[in-house]
């Protein structure tokens, strides 16, 4: 969208004369976003597989398009198809790699401008690549937005240029290739016994604005918000969650700061906000759910009561079962 907006904005350096838009077709109810900002900005659009006029236009540019394109295609582009891709290739091919470079806690990412080769994803050489240093604490929605309009700049300057540009590709290189796979619902179940306080925040702070992160309570499914990090807790002594016995998923309330603690394969996790059956405060949550437990020592761990590892069923639907 960043990209598309970029290109299409007036002015006197403007190098683009024409420009035709191809999205691909909508599942769910309400438009794209390209496809509606298409149409305020009073571009042609076309449904994939319809490409609209070939062999009129001098250059491709795919952002976030998620299909495979083939050599007939490419080849109508005198200057062929460039993908604008946010990651600094090879590192993080694939679907999701703002996603990734969050959940793995990266320090640098970027965009490279990559060349499209006939039915592959993210191999092609590079024209161009940025880089940018990943801000603390930054979640992969406020990643993305930051790396789109970087990405849209450097295809606008990369436009005026463009066959000399694509004089100075260069082959990516073989080491350091990592894949970026798509995200699913299942993703957001907190395994208590296997990721760390770390881990889980970088978990919300990758996935949250997709799934919020998920976990069992007492055999109902709860949906777990506004994370915080323990160090991040005021009034908070870290004397009180030394061992104790307490077990991967366990719970305190911290009264001060009215906070959940959960404990984690290491660490403690602090959580504000949850949803079971409908929103509650840490504060709801404790009085209607773990104050039975804590009236005599609200700081004493009770093996009952603790969140435990959701698992959900990913098998895709029979025929059957979807008709049903």
């Amino acid at each position: 969208l960043q990209c598309l907006v970029r290109l299409r904005e007036p002015g006197e350096d403007s190098v683009v004369s024409r420009l035709e838009v191809v999205t691909l077709p909508c599942r769910l109810s309400g438009d794209l976003p390209v496809r509606s900002c298409a149409r305020e900005l009073q571009l042609p659009t076309h449904e994939w597989p319809h490409t609209g006029p070939l062999g009129q236009f001098d250059v491709g540019v795919v952002a976030s398009f998620g299909r495979l394109l083939s050599e007939d295609l490419i080849l109508q582009f005198p200057y062929g198809v460039l993908n604008v891709h946010p990651s600094c290739l090879p590192r993080w091919r694939g679907p999701a790699p703002i996603v990734h470079t969050v959940l793995h806690g990266d320090k640098i990412t970027g965009v490279t401008i990559m060349e499209i080769k006939p039915k592959r994803f993210d191999v092609g050489p590079i024209i161009k690549q940025e880089e940018l240093a990943v801000p603390p604490c930054c979640t992969a929605k406020e990643l993305e937005v930051m790396l789109s309009k970087m990405g849209a700049n450097m295809v606008n300057l990369f436009l005026k240029n463009l066959p000399e540009s694509l004089k100075n590709k260069k082959e990516q290189p073989k080491e350091g290739v990592t894949f970026a796979p798509k995200i699913t619902i299942a993703k957001s179940c907190i395994k208590w016994e296997e990721q760390t306080a770390v881990q889980v925040i970088q978990l919300h702070r990758a996935i949250g604005s997709m799934f919020p992160l998920q976990t069992l309570w007492k055999g109902s499914a709860v949906k777990l918000l506004d994370f915080v990090e323990v160090h991040n807790i005021p009034g908070f002594a870290d004397q009180v969650l030394n061992d104790r016995g307490a077990v991967p998923g366990s719970l305190l309330y911290h009264k001060l700061s009215q906070t959940l603690i959960a404990r984690c394969k290491e660490g403690w996790i602090g959580i504000k906000t949850v949803i079971l059956k409908k929103k509650l405060t840490a504060v709801d949550f404790y009085n209607g759910y773990m104050h039975s437990w804590f009236q005599q020592n609200s700081k004493t761990v009770h093996q009952e009561c603790r969140f435990q590892t959701l698992k959900l069923n990913t098998a895709k639907k029979t025929l059957k079962e979807k008709m049903i």
